[in-house]
């Protein structure tokens, strides 16, 4: 009974919501964890039998094993949207996960690289034709330019590239597209990384691959960024998303206006974007403390 309902909810949303393999992955880890609680603990075998009880019990859990509110507030989302599913086809009476509320989660400031330290990193073109060479800094230069994510990195396809108008299309969370511009240095460093693989005989519809034309790996990317960050920062986080946080935060610290913004990070909405602005007012605060003569009293 439960594995026919999730088999359904799994196919409902990577065919008519058409939510990434990733993410579809991920919810079906969450639930089937979930389930396997609720039958061991309750000897439960239908999704109907499920009471908000249940899933606060089941958060109880995950919290004192401790689990972060962040990661335990995505399990219950997976198990909100089921129960919306379940709910609609007939399966139950009403969603129980509507009447839990999940951790409240501590406000972060995003992470983000310093300006001057990423100037360092791109203040010399490089003059190598080494295909591997120039495959690295043009994926640091594309995470910063453009501020994608790692899933549209890597899933970005030469064809996607427009550099006769110095633009590329990025298919976005849900299968949303959308067209990111890039600076003249950037356009000149794809075609000479084209030029490279050509060169090495490298042939592929994608544009980031290894030396042997086949697709990079989320692994190999995470130590490209690595490698390449840690000659500048010696933050823990030298990841492609701290690439992303800093596209965000250096444009909106130098006055770009924040709807822009959230159209080129590809978000739904406003509030997803104004996590960076925390950096900006963390700045005029730092200013106003250094140069307000009364901002000592």
């Amino acid at each position: 009974m439960i594995e026919s309902a999730l088999q359904g909810y799994l196919s409902y949303i990577s065919l008519q919501k058409r939510f990434s393999a990733h993410t579809s992955h991920g919810y079906e880890t969450d639930l089937r964890q979930f389930f396997e609680f609720t039958l061991s603990s309750y000897g439960l075998s239908t999704v109907s039998a499920v009471t908000h009880r249940h899933i606060r019990a089941f958060i109880a859990t995950l919290m004192e094993n401790g689990m972060t509110a962040v990661t335990v507030n995505r399990k219950l989302s997976a198990l909100k949207s089921f129960y919306r599913y379940q709910l609609r086809s007939g399966a139950v009476a009403l969603n129980p996960a509507s009447m839990v509320n999940g951790p409240k989660k501590p406000v972060r400031l995003a992470t983000f690289i310093d300006e001057n330290r990423l100037g360092m990193l791109f203040s010399n073109t490089p003059e190598s034709s080494d295909f591997v060479e120039l495959r690295d800094r043009l994926v640091i230069e594309v995470l910063y330019q453009t501020g994608v994510r790692r899933a549209e990195l890597l899933g970005l396809k030469v064809a996607d590239i427009d550099l006769s108008s110095s633009q590329l299309k990025v298919l976005g969370k849900r299968n949303k597209e959308r067209m990111i511009p890039f600076a003249k240095g950037l356009n000149e460093l794809i075609r000479k990384y084209l030029d490279a693989a050509n060169a090495a005989g490298i042939s592929s519809s994608l544009l980031f691959v290894n030396d042997k034309g086949r697709p990079l790996s989320t692994s190999a990317l995470a130590k490209i960024t690595r490698e390449q960050l840690a000659a500048i920062t010696t933050g823990t986080k030298k990841s492609p998303h701290v690439l992303r946080h800093s596209f965000a935060t250096h444009l909106l610290n130098n006055g770009a206006d924040i709807n822009a913004v959230k159209e080129l990070l590809g978000h739904t909405s406003l509030a997803a974007t104004q996590v960076y602005t925390h950096n900006t007012i963390e700045k005029l605060k730092k200013s106003y403390n250094q140069a307000h003569p009364r901002s000592g009293t």
